[in-house]
């Protein structure tokens, strides 16, 4: 293996040594992350395969500190790394450090507001995947798909998603602004939000074809909301032809306890869910009675 972070020149441009440091990253990454992901080691021999891949971590990360063309912060390139690594299993899975994990503790326990927007993490930035009816990004014209290429000045990119939503919410009133990249346009749009506490709207309810279809459509899977569903498919008449259409477009929140109850009351029979986990075994969740 050659790691050759880049020869030292006092006339390198500040761009090119930042191009070479980045690259030394994801050298980094890359290697690190590879024995993880790789198939080829067995359960008997994961430890070593860790070990294995710490020891290439180390010789790189050891190259990179004795030949990359400045000083480099090793602090910084072992918290890439770790960033790196918790997002390569998923969308939403993120490392914080330890002041962003003390402020995101702190801000757990808060009374805060927001903006009205749910995220996940899509072409490495932040990415809204529905908003909150009659919230201010809603007023604003924040759609499905949008994506949030910075919050006040720093690109999500470079942030966890656990950061990004710790970021929108704030005391109520307060501004945040936001560049939003919409779909089918190249230029990032800026949009200042006005945080508010946002109340969850009422379950949305329409008949249609002579009122032989009904519409519901909930907001959140909460107890309260599917136990409301419920009650209106219990109040149907029994002996007529009746459809009920469930719109779930945009639900982002809730219980998964609540959807295997909400599945139960449409389906007759068969399983609803499974649930299996590296050290947790399978489970059935079945319709029942």
């Amino acid at each position: 293996m050659g790691v050759t972070p880049g020869g030292r020149s006092s006339n390198m441009s500040k761009g090119f040594k930042r191009a070479v440091f980045g690259i030394s990253v994801a050298l980094v990454f890359i290697v690190f992350l590879g024995g993880f992901i790789s198939n080829g080691v067995s359960a008997g021999s994961q430890n070593d395969g860790v070990y294995r891949q710490m020891g290439v971590y180390e010789e790189v990360l050891h190259k990179v500190q004795s030949d990359y063309v400045t000083d480099p912060n090793i602090n910084n390139v072992t918290d890439g790394a770790l960033h790196g690594l918790l997002e390569s299993l998923d969308s939403d899975s993120s490392y914080l450090n330890p002041a962003e994990n003390a402020a995101f503790k702190a801000h757990q326990n808060t009374d805060t507001a927001q903006v009205g927007i749910n995220i996940s993490r899509r072409y490495g930035y932040a990415t809204v995947i529905s908003v909150m009816p009659g919230s201010p990004a809603e007023k604003q014209q924040i759609g499905d798909g949008d994506i949030i290429e910075s919050i006040e000045g720093q690109s999500t990119r470079e942030l966890s998603l656990a950061m990004v939503r710790l970021m929108l919410e704030g005391k109520p009133g307060s501004d945040v602004t936001l560049s939003v990249v919409r779909p089918g346009k190249a230029e990032p749009q800026k949009i200042t939000l006005t945080r508010s506490q946002i109340q969850t709207p009422a379950l949305a309810e329409q008949q249609y074809e002579n009122s032989s279809i009904l519409y519901l459509k909930p907001t959140v899977l909460t107890k309260e909301r599917v136990a409301e569903i419920e009650a209106r498919l219990r109040a149907m008449p029994k002996n007529g032809n009746k459809k009920v259409l469930l719109d779930l477009r945009d639900v982002a929140e809730g219980d998964p306890a609540q959807a295997i109850t909400l599945a139960n009351a449409f389906l007759q029979a068969g399983t609803i869910a499974s649930v299996e986990g590296q050290k947790i075994k399978a489970s059935l969740y079945r319709r029942s009675g």
